[in-house]
């Protein structure tokens, strides 16, 4: 049986599509894996660029309420910013929460190549997050 994480920001804009996209490349047959947002809004082009560099298509993606996944049996909340944090609902089978405080590479809604440089460190951060949650988790399982 899968288990259920999500990853949660504010907009479920960029930060959380782009934990959601490499979490699915990184391990998708062991996890179902989701995003949501406390306000959200659209996926931003940006991250739709940048995770494309990796080979990595995310443009299909939607940005949704975390309201929508409360009732789901969800075992890991990954929070990726401080405000997303501070206003996470409890999730009533949520086993591990986790906080990523990643730098919100929001500036404007523009996409081009002068935009992508926090992008991109955002999701090299997530990146490097994820993975080490993968050597955890495997860790766990054994």
């Amino acid at each position: 049986m899968k288990k259920k994480i999500i990853f949660i920001c504010t907009g479920n804009s960029c930060r959380s599509q782009m934990a959601e996209g490499l979490m699915r490349d990184a391990i998708s047959e062991n996890f179902d894996v989701l995003s949501a947002g406390s306000n959200p809004s659209k996926v931003h082009p940006a991250a739709i660029k940048v995770m494309k560099e990796w080979g990595i298509d995310i443009q299909n993606q939607k940005s949704k309420s975390v309201n929508n996944y409360l009732e789901e049996n969800i075992e890991i909340i990954v929070t990726v910013c401080q405000k997303a944090n501070q206003v996470c609902p409890s999730f009533p089978n949520g086993r591990t929460k986790i906080h990523w405080n990643i730098k919100d590479p929001f500036h404007s809604w523009d996409s081009e190549e002068r935009d992508l440089a926090p992008y991109r460190m955002a999701r090299n951060e997530i990146k490097k997050k994820i993975n080490n949650l993968l050597i955890v988790e495997k860790l766990n399982n054994q």
